[in-house]
């Protein structure tokens, strides 16, 4: 491991504290000795689920994300509450989001978002084995969305139409197609 690359914190102000994120300024001394400052974004974590019915396709939803100013195409996810298990998280998301609970939840990997100024970081999972729910679970007050059901290879072509920015997106669509996530395996 390369240490020496590590930037020592000085002092920390917190400039913002909200319902979803923190902002807060650090000061770190740098490898050469030198000060700079930081501004971080803390955030709790998330989780972000790929679902993939029996047949296939895999469910997407389609959201106005105001930070990019635009609506767009994802995977169900959403925030790590207070003291919440990563996998309730999961579960919570695909009964709120798309209608469907599952028993067989596997866990991909993590990642960072944005590790240059965020310290997000999102656990990717997997379902094939999808429960219909009689009703979907209430979706937090201020979210509104539509659910899409998609082949990988529409998904791929609809990638290609209509860029799908959201990385988490491509990540797990990426996944399924180096690892054959469908309903053949």
């Amino acid at each position: 491991m390369t240490d020496y690359l590590n930037e020592r914190t000085t002092t920390t102000k917190e400039i913002f504290n909200g319902k979803m994120i923190s902002l807060q300024e650090k000061e770190v001394i740098l490898p050469n000795g030198n000060t700079a400052n930081r501004e971080i974004v803390k955030h709790p974590g998330a989780v972000a689920v790929l679902p993939i019915t029996k047949e296939g396709d895999i469910i997407f939803v389609e959201q106005f994300r105001k930070a990019v100013e635009q609506v767009l195409l994802e995977i169900p996810a959403g925030k790590i509450e207070l003291n919440e298990a990563k996998e309730k998280t999961a579960v919570r998301e695909l009964e709120e989001e798309i209608g469907y609970t599952t028993e067989d939840l596997q866990y991909v990997t993590s990642f960072y978002t944005s590790p240059g100024f965020a310290n997000e970081m999102i656990h990717l999972y997997y379902t094939k084995d999808l429960i219909k729910l009689n009703q979907r679970a209430d979706l937090d007050e201020d979210e509104f969305l539509e659910i899409k059901k998609l082949s990988l290879q529409e998904a791929e072509k609809y990638m290609q139409d209509v860029p799908i920015n959201d990385v988490k997106t491509m990540y797990a669509l990426l996944y399924c197609k180096l690892f054959g996530l469908d309903a053949s395996c």
